[in-house]
């Protein structure tokens, strides 16, 4: 796998490039209505080379409409977007031109095979045939699809549909790759494939927004990441300032019909903060210390102690309710 993915990063497409600038993405006070709903709502942020910025948010936060607006594909009404340094939705053409994208929904074609896919796609970006001889072999093994050149797009799972999207962004050989969930229906085999794929396109000076509801995945990648709720922007920072920021080091999880009462008449008072959700409570404290002492005392209860993670800031400033 590394070896692969170093030798995608290598290989050029034969058209200029562009200086390399320092941002890559530039987007300020972005603003996009649908009616009477405000869906973007001032949103900015800037993304440098070479890093993975992820975009954290609850269904219906404004991610996705975000990443169409960056792209060009639909047209903000308000704010500033310079994407490679081209003005969008002016220049969007020239700059998506260097840009890899994996939309959140699979869009093959199925009347073709897989190395068809790839062959027609590259073809957009006038490659050369013998580019895309050089490269597709290389792709299709980078997303452990290497036996299928042939096969029927009809035929793949999920996964490999999933797979192959995300190896068909890559054909360009795009300085920015924007990937809008890319994991989803990934056993966790594949997920961890690809992930030491992005790791190693990282590596290698490739810059990746990323946008995803798997908190371990944007832990894995991301050098910053942003959490936005109602088209708004909450936080932003690295994984690791937002945690020491927002929550408490220690986490302790209570289990059991009997949690939910052992949390309000003991937990509430040895934890910082607490949260019950079902048959579940969560404590939050710098020391769980009295937490672990005084369950030890309590039998029936069920509990796991453990470092807070990016669900648990995740939880803290969107909610635990359920969004459509």
């Amino acid at each position: 796998m590394n070896d692969v993915a170093a030798a995608i990063v290598s290989q050029t497409t034969g058209t200029p490039r562009v200086p390399a600038a320092v941002q890559v993405l530039d987007v300020h006070d972005l603003r996009k209505r649908y009616g009477d709903l405000e869906v973007v709502r001032g949103l900015s942020f800037t993304i440098r080379r070479g890093e993975c910025f992820a975009l954290l948010g609850p269904n219906g936060a404004g991610k996705t409409t975000t990443l169409r607006c960056c792209l060009g594909l639909i047209a903000p009404d308000g704010g500033r977007i310079e994407l490679l340094g081209e003005p969008v939705p002016k220049a969007a053409r020239e700059a998506r031109i260097r840009v890899g994208v994996v939309p959140q929904m699979d869009n093959l074609d199925p009347d073709f095979t897989v190395r068809e896919n790839l062959l027609i796609y590259g073809r957009y970006f006038r490659l050369s045939h013998g580019v895309l001889d050089e490269r597709i072999p290389r792709l299709l093994e980078f997303a452990g699809l290497a036996g299928k050149a042939q096969t029927s797009i009809r035929t793949l799972s999920g996964g490999m549909k999933r797979r192959l999207t995300l190896a068909r962004a890559l054909i360009n050989d795009p300085e920015l790759l924007i990937l809008d969930e890319p994991t989803t229906g990934l056993d966790p085999q594949a997920r961890h494939l690809i992930w030491d794929g992005l790791r190693q396109l990282l590596k290698q000076g490739k810059t990746i927004l990323l946008t995803t509801h798997f908190m371990d995945e944007a832990e894995r990648l991301a050098t910053r990441l942003a959490v936005i709720d109602h088209g708004t922007m909450i936080a932003c920072d690295t994984p690791r300032a937002l945690l020491d920021a927002h929550v408490e080091p220690e986490v302790v999880e209570v289990y059991g019909e009997a949690a939910k009462t052992w949390a309000e008449t003991r937990g509430r008072a040895l934890a910082s903060r607490l949260e019950v959700a079902g048959e579940t409570a969560f404590c939050y404290a710098a020391d769980a210390a009295p937490l672990l002492a005084d369950l030890a005392t309590h039998t029936g209860l069920r509990y796991l102690h453990r470092p807070a993670n990016l669900e648990d800031l995740f939880i803290k400033l969107t909610g635990r309710e359920l969004r459509d």
